[in-house]
C-alpha cells in the first residue's frame, strides 16, 4: 500500500504541475501576442511617420544570422505615378559600399595576395606620402584629402562612354597633396577607398565591380537584380528625389551640374539616375533585403564571405600611430546606442540615404535605405533598432 500511495503521490504531483504549466500558458500567450503586436504597431507607424503619403519611400530590414526578423517598406518609388515602394525596388547605397570594398580587401589578405601593412605604391601610382598602407586607406588614417564630390558623379544613361580610371586621375591631380602625415590621424576620404579599388583590380586583374559580383554577391546568392553595380531594371528601380523646400534646393546649381535635376513632383524635385565616378567608394545599388544578407552572412560563426580570424579585423578598433583609439574599424565606423557598441556605414548622395548596422554581441543587424537625399539615419535607427536589442531610445 505504501508503494501505490507514493505512486498517487506522484502522479498527483505530475498532475498538478501539468495543470499548472498549461494555465500558465494559456494565461501568458495572449499578453505576450498582445505585447508583440503593440511592438509591432510602434515600428509600422515610426515608419510610416518617417514616409507619409505621397512622400518618397522607406525600406527598413532587420535580421538574425538566420533569418529576417522584420520587413516593412512605405511610401513612393515614384511620387509622378504614385507607385508604391516595396522590398523588390533597388536604390543608390553610395558609401554603404564602403564596407564591401573593406570586404573584398579582407578577402584578398585571407587569401595572402596582399598584407595589410603592404605600402598601396607597391600595387599603384598615387600622389601622396609613399608609407601609405593598405590598412590605413580602410580606417580612413593616411591623411588624404576628400574634397566635396557632389559633382563626382555621371549619367547613368552615359555609363557606356564613362572612362573611370581618367576620372580618377583628374580628381588625384586636382587633390594631390596630403592634408597630414600618414597614419597619424583619423580624416575621412573618398579618395582612399577609390584608391583601394584600384588596388583590387591591379591584384586580380579584373574590374572591382566584377571581383565582388564573384566573390561576395554570388556565394551569397544574390542576383543582378538583388544588387550590383548598374540599375538592373528600372521598374524595380525607386526614383531619388531631393525635398523642394530645402537649402540643398536653393543652392543646388552651385554645386552640381544641372543635368542631374529632373523636374519637380508635388513637393519634390526628381533626380536624374546617375552613378558615382568612383565604383569601389560608392557604386553599390541594391535593396535593403539584399545588405542585410551579407551582414547576416558576417553575424554566422561560418560565413562564406571570411573566415572567423580574417572577420575579426571588422571589429577591432583602430589606432593612430601614436596609440589613440579612432571610432573606426577596418570596414565599419564604430557607435552606440545606450552602452550597446555597434558597427555602421551611412551612404548619402543624389536622390538616395541609407544606412546598415550589425549589432554582433546581440545577433542583430539592421538596414534603412530611403529615396530621398536628407535624412536623419542616426536619430531614427536609434529609435527602430531599440524595439530589437533592449529598453526604448530615450
Amino acid at each position: 500500500m505504501q508503494g501505490d500511495d507514493a505512486m498517487k503521490l506522484v502522479f498527483s504531483k505530475a498532475k498538478n504541475s501539468l495543470l499548472l504549466f498549461l494555465a500558465l500558458t494559456i494565461f501568458y500567450l495572449p499578453i505576450y501576442s498582445v505585447e508583440a503586436e503593440q511592438k509591432k504597431e510602434t515600428i509600422e507607424r515610426l515608419l510610416t511617420d518617417i514616409s507619409s503619403t505621397g512622400d518618397p519611400g522607406v525600406q527598413y530590414v532587420v535580421a538574425n544570422k538566420d533569418t529576417i526578423v522584420f520587413s516593412h517598406s512605405s511610401g513612393l518609388a515614384d511620387i509622378k505615378n504614385k507607385t508604391p515602394l516595396i522590398q523588390r525596388h533597388t536604390m543608390a547605397a553610395f558609401s554603404m559600399t564602403k564596407t564591401i570594398t573593406a570586404i573584398a580587401v579582407l578577402q584578398l589578405v585571407e587569401r595572402e595576395k596582399i598584407k595589410l601593412n603592404d605600402q598601396v605604391s607597391q600595387y599603384i601610382e598615387h600622389p601622396y606620402d609613399s608609407a601609405i598602407t593598405i590598412s590605413q586607406l580602410i580606417s580612413h588614417t593616411a591623411g588624404i584629402p576628400n574634397p566635396i564630390p557632389l559633382k563626382w558623379v555621371h549619367l547613368a544613361s552615359q555609363h557606356k562612354k564613362f572612362d573611370e580610371k581618367k576620372a580618377l586621375s583628374q580628381v588625384l591631380s586636382d587633390n594631390d597633396e596630403s592634408d597630414a602625415l600618414s597614419g597619424e590621424q583619423y580624416a575621412y576620404s573618398n579618395i582612399g577607398y577609390w584608391l583601394l579599388g584600384e588596388v583590387i583590380e591591379k591584384v586580380n586583374g579584373q574590374h572591382y565591380s566584377d571581383y565582388v559580383k564573384e566573390n561576395i554577391f554570388k556565394p551569397l546568392n544574390l542576383t543582378k537584380d538583388d544588387i550590383g553595380f548598374q540599375i538592373s531594371n528600372l521598374n524595380n528601380h525607386a526614383k531619388g528625389y531631393l525635398e523642394k523646400y530645402s537649402f540643398m534646393n536653393l543652392i543646388k546649381s552651385f554645386v552640381i551640374d544641372d543635368y542631374v535635376w529632373g523636374e519637380y513632383e508635388g513637393s519634390w524635385l526628381h533626380i536624374n539616375n546617375v552613378y558615382l565616378n568612383g565604383t569601389a567608394l560608392g557604386g553599390a545599388i541594391g535593396t535593403a533585403t539584399a545588405f542585410s544578407r551579407i551582414l547576416q552572412d558576417l553575424l554566422n560563426d561560418h560565413s562564406v564571405l571570411l573566415g572567423k580570424k580574417v572577420k575579426q579585423y571588422l571589429y577591432t578598433q583602430q589606432k593612430t600611430k601614436s596609440g589613440e583609439n579612432i571610432d573606426m574599424t577596418l570596414g565599419w565606423h564604430i557607435g552606440k546606442l545606450n552602452d550597446i557598441r555597434y558597427y555602421y556605414k551611412e551612404g548619402g548622395g543624389a536622390g538616395f540615404h541609407c544606412e546598415m548596422r550589425i549589432y554582433p554581441n546581440h545577433n542583430l543587424a539592421t538596414v534603412i535605405m530611403l529615396n530621398r537625399t536628407s535624412f536623419n539615419t542616426r536619430e531614427n535607427l536609434n529609435k527602430l533598432d531599440s524595439h530589437f536589442i533592449g529598453d526604448e531610445y530615450e
